[in-house]
């Protein structure tokens, strides 16, 4: 196994934040910098264990880019970190975590270090997690109302229910060797940054 930190690819449009995104990273990281979706695919190899990726780019957007990364099959975990407000599009889209900007340095480094730790299990635990980041995703953003007249998230809730109680021993175990304090907002509550808890000096325009 390879000594070296697991390598991030950040993908991201605008260059100042590229920039910081990657300076936040560097310190526990590996980091590529892509400033768009094609770049990106030129940059994306089996090392790359993690991909932040924008939504909103110019050349190929983040939704292109994600579905050609999976199309590809690397084995990599993805979060979109964007500011396109979340809808129930997202249900069926292939990423692992979701991020609504602005983030803050610890909220990306969080996601960052939680996806590593979902690359290390099996496809079932992944696959839930990446459902229940979806689920909470869209309770933090709908109504319950609104909810309920989704077919979509019916179907979604449906499924992480089903992965749970299939996986509820491996999710035993998976508690007693993580800490799962804070893996545990993929089940409920929001999963976007908090722009207040962020430095002073990290505050940049993330508005892409």
């Amino acid at each position: 196994m390879s000594a070296d930190p697991p390598l991030v690819l950040v993908v991201e449009d605008e260059p100042d934040l590229a920039d910081l995104y990657a300076t936040w990273l560097r310190s526990d990281y590996r980091v590529r910098v892509a400033y768009g979706g094609r770049e990106a695919l030129d940059e994306l190899d089996d090392d790359v264990a993690v991909v932040l990726l924008d939504r909103r780019m110019p050349d190929l957007s983040g939704d292109e880019a994600l579905k050609a990364i999976r199309e590809r099959g690397v084995e990599c975990r993805v979060a979109m970190v964007t500011a396109v407000e979340p809808d129930f599009d997202i249900v069926e889209m292939g990423f692992d975590d979701y991020l609504v900007k602005p983030v803050s340095r610890e909220s990306l480094t969080e996601t960052v270090e939680n996806l590593l730790v979902r690359n290390s299990y099996d496809d079932g635990i992944q696959e839930l997690f990446s459902l229940a980041s979806k689920k909470a995703i869209l309770e933090s953003e709908k109504d319950a109302a609104t909810l309920e007249e989704h077919e979509e998230y019916q179907a979604l809730s449906a499924r992480v229910d089903e992965l749970r109680s299939e996986l509820d021993q491996t999710l035993v175990e998976f508690d007693d060797e993580h800490d799962m304090t804070a893996m545990y907002r993929d089940f409920g509550g929001g999963l976007g940054g908090d722009p207040e808890s962020a430095e002073a000096d990290d505050d940049a325009d993330q508005s892409d």
